[in-house]
């Protein structure tokens, strides 16, 4: 598969080159930010958002508002650029848009999103969000407990190891020539990148909240005598896991599957040494909606500038990139994010 070196910021970050809004058209953009930061209920949507992307059911779920009324605040939102829509199959999802529409508003767009970011919900909400985090992670949980003896043949329909495996190791290495001291691979499905780790880092954890998928991953470690990984059963939040100490962590084919991904930037930079660096190979949003029963994915793809906000939002820098070539209707992006060695 051909693969192809990608600038560090997305095409469609930079500013347009277009002239400025007259003064008519920012005078409009101040009023629909004032008007969409100006109600509390709005502020709630953009403090639930900071997390992950929600439906328009699940918004409603979280903050008990009726649908109607809530797709009136999105409305408004949208309209001011505080949110981004996405298709997941058959439903909308919103996530928070960092992105001001034009240089000028930028200071104040951040503005309204720092004051969202200062709200806590009451417990009743904290709960309700809570609780539909953890129902995705229920589902995805039950659907590895399932079917993870057929894991690696579901893969192959989408895009095997084979495919990103390689670019992967290549990006590390040139990060990280000389190996280190600890490796964390969350998610490691049937093990195969733990065969790049091992011989590169003194320790390596091979961690995973499936025990079906961590037997199989176990297997693997055994069968080819990896004497220096360890499986660990958990998720990126294990207490056993040491703080500020990997040299690296990896999430392969990882985030689509996990109920909220930006939580595994925040725990990445948290686990991480300063320098560390996060390595992500993750599927491109695509329309493949079968992916979601015969592969268990909670998310169809995720975009780079997700990937981007998440990072930034957790402390850690973007990094090198290289893009796959498509296949099969899938497009793999491979990234690293690097702490800050201040």
């Amino acid at each position: 598969m051909e693969a192809s070196s990608c600038s560090m910021t997305p095409a469609d970050s930079s500013e347009s080159p277009s002239r400025p809004p007259s003064g008519g058209d920012i005078s409009a953009m101040v009023l629909q930010l004032c008007k969409a930061g100006g109600d509390m209920l709005r502020l709630q949507v953009l403090r639930v958002l900071s997390r992950d992307a929600y439906s328009v059911q699940e918004l409603c779920q979280i903050l008990d508002v009726r649908q109607s009324g809530m797709s009136h605040h999105l409305k408004i939102l949208a309209a001011a650029g505080l949110v981004a829509r996405r298709r997941e199959g058959n439903s909308l999802f919103y996530r928070r848009n960092w992105q001001a529409e034009t240089a000028a508003l930028r200071e104040l767009h951040t503005a309204v999103l720092n004051a969202a970011e200062q709200l806590r919900l009451d417990a009743g909400q904290q709960q309700r969000l809570a609780e539909g985090v953890a129902e995705r992670a229920e589902r995805s949980r039950a659907f590895f407990a399932e079917h993870a003896g057929e894991f690696g043949e579901q893969q192959e329909q989408m895009v095997a190891f084979g495919v990103y495996g390689p670019s992967a190791a290549e990006m590390l290495r040139a990060a990280q020539p000389g190996g280190g001291e600890l490796a964390i691979e969350i998610g490691p499905g049937e093990g195969a990148f733990l065969a790049e780790l091992a011989p590169r880092y003194r320790q390596v954890i091979a961690l995973d909240n499936s025990e079906a998928m961590l037997a199989k991953a176990q297997a693997y470690v055994a069968g080819q005598s990896l004497d220096n990984v360890r499986c660990l059963l958990g998720d990126s939040r294990s207490a056993a896991l040491p703080s500020a100490t990997a040299d690296c962590v990896v999430a392969n084919m990882v985030l689509h599957h996990v109920p909220s991904p930006a939580d595994i930037f925040r725990d990445a930079q948290r686990l991480l040494r300063p320098g560390g660096v996060f390595c992500v190979a993750e599927l491109c949003p695509h329309d493949q909606n079968w992916a979601r029963e015969a592969c268990g994915d909670l998310w169809l793809g995720i975009a780079p500038e997700e990937l981007n906000e998440w990072a930034t939002g957790s402390g850690l820098e973007e990094g090198p990139s290289v893009y796959l070539a498509q296949l099969n209707g899938f497009r793999v992006q491979v990234r690293q994010f690097l702490k800050s060695d201040g």
